[in-house]
């Protein structure tokens, strides 16, 4: 890649998986690599709590700079971390709930969110990519992760989960823009394509995201193509980020794309492409969550003095509370314990 070299790597924009529970030369290099801007964990990065803020530790201090650390920790079969973490059930739990009991339902999103936050907070992890805000109505990879498949269930009960992951001093990051819920195929292993036109997405898909967007500090895009508005999936479409996304709807956030390495990114072509493209249609910050993947990127990147600002750090999170404190609230305990039984209820 021959292009201006800050704007072909992406100074500090790329966040990177990792290989285990603690770092290996190959992490340690990747780290210490200008366009690393933060880390994804994964379940494969995780042992226990005390693991997990060692190895948080020891990322910041390989990185020598200011670095963001993510993960995936929604609830359900998509919670990273389980062994010493209260067990969080999906969010389509709430909104069942919701059909029967709705202001008992819009606590327990607070209380989900509240607890997911602080928990990882207090391990060093800043943010989790979180809330889902797709409908649920025909994606197989979505599913339980949505709140609900109607749009007022999902913006009542994400608004109340938002403000749990504020309060407990994390940044909040609704995906997948514009909606991933209504395309059957999973962009993990597949293409994606969603036939309709902007009126029929508005009415239904991007509406939770359009009310809430006050709340979200970033947005991930879907890997998943509408033909009828633009060629490219929306994390590569300059029309989705640019044009409709900062100008129609006048987001000021973050925008992020998907882990470059699945299936559905293959559209862009080869990594250093599939980076380009991302950038160049609007994202802030691009996903490379394999470590095979993130060597073969930055093999292909040239490297020179880092130029732009870490964009990444408005996203760092804050740590309100401490174990102790924590523990001696009797109400805390309370919470952590019904939302395991919730995963138990007649609602799961």
């Amino acid at each position: 890649m021959n292009a201006k070299p800050d704007r072909a790597y992406g100074a500090g924009r790329v966040l990177i998986g990792i290989g285990g529970p603690a770092l290996d030369a190959r992490d340690r290099a990747a780290l210490h690599h200008p366009a690393t801007g933060g880390v994804v964990l994964f379940t494969r990065n995780y042992e226990s709590p005390v693991q997990l803020k060692a190895l948080t530790r020891a990322i910041r201090a390989a990185a020598s700079r200011e670095l963001l650390i993510t993960v995936d920790h929604e609830g359900g079969r998509v919670q990273r971390f389980r062994k010493g973490f209260t067990r969080l059930p999906p969010l389509r739990v709430l909104g069942r709930l919701y059909d029967d009991y709705p202001e008992r339902a819009m606590d327990m999103a607070y209380r989900h969110a509240r607890v997911m936050a602080t928990e990882l907070l207090l391990c060093g992890v800043d943010l989790s990519f979180a809330p889902v805000l797709d409908l649920d109505r025909a994606s197989q990879v979505i599913g339980d992760r949505a709140f609900a498949g109607t749009v007022q269930t999902v913006v009542a009960l994400a608004a109340h989960y938002l403000a749990g992951m504020h309060d407990a001093g994390m940044k909040t990051c609704g995906k997948h823009f514009p909606g991933h819920g209504s395309a059957a195929a999973d962009s993990h292993v597949a293409d994606v394509s969603d036939e309709r036109g902007l009126e029929a997405l508005e009415a239904l898909d991007i509406a939770p995201f359009r009310a809430l967007l006050d709340e979200l500090d970033c947005l991930m895009m879907a890997h998943v193509a509408y033909p009828a508005i633009a060629a490219e999936p929306a994390g590569y479409a300059p029309f989705w980020i640019r044009d409709y996304l900062r100008g129609t709807l006048g987001y000021r956030g973050l925008v992020l794309s998907d882990d470059l390495g699945m299936h559905a990114a293959g559209f862009a072509g080869k990594l250093p492409d599939r980076m380009r493209l991302s950038f160049a249609a609007g994202c802030d910050a691009v996903l490379v969550c394999d470590p095979q993947d993130v060597s073969t990127l930055y093999r292909a990147l040239e490297v020179t003095a880092r130029q732009e600002p870490d964009v990444l750090i408005a996203l760092r999170g804050g740590q309100p509370h401490t174990e102790e404190e924590l523990a001696s609230v009797a109400e805390w305990a309370h919470w952590q314990a019904s939302l395991e039984s919730l995963e138990r209820s007649k609602w799961a």
